[in-house]
């Protein structure tokens, strides 16, 4: 864990709290992917959300949150979000726009409340997904979370390939 670890866990509560969302933080060990760490917390891979930060051209950002067994799919979430060109920022970008690293990332706490877009495939769950710090995972109803945040919902995603 890292000095960082308390106040990012705390700066991810207050967050919730002031949204009126019930999230449940969980310690958990380190897992070396995805499946490892469905695995590990007893979940599907599709129960885990991958919290994605994407830049725009304007260099303003986006939350795109996708099933853990799907991947972003990019012409789809351009035609959602109605613009041309989106990335993936390298981590010190996603860090400097949101204030988590990656593999932490959420929009709960974010430094900045940038909008986010859920896939269709969410709704209607309970998900677990980053926490904010290393080690830890957040779980929240999926509709709860896109309420609280205002979210897009839509088909953004596509098969893993």
């Amino acid at each position: 864990m890292t000095d960082r670890t308390p106040g990012d866990l705390d700066r991810v509560r207050a967050a919730a709290a002031d949204r009126g969302l019930d999230i449940e933080l969980r310690p958990r060990p380190v897992a070396d992917s995805l499946a490892g760490a469905a695995a590990l917390l007893g979940l599907q891979p599709r129960d885990i959300v991958k919290t994605l930060v994407v830049k725009r051209s304007d260099d303003t950002y986006l939350f795109a949150l996708v099933p853990g067994d799907r991947a972003i799919s990019w012409p789809k979430l351009r035609a959602v979000v109605g613009v041309n060109k989106l990335q993936l920022p390298d981590p010190a970008r996603a860090l400097a726009a949101t204030g988590y690293a990656r593999g932490t990332i959420v929009p709960i706490g974010s430094t900045t409340d940038w909008p986010v877009f859920a896939d269709e495939a969410i709704v209607g769950r309970r998900v677990a997904m980053g926490a904010g710090a290393p080690g830890y995972s957040l779980f929240v109803d999926a509709d709860a979370l896109i309420a609280a945040y205002g979210a897009t919902v839509a088909d953004i995603s596509q098969a893993l390939e």
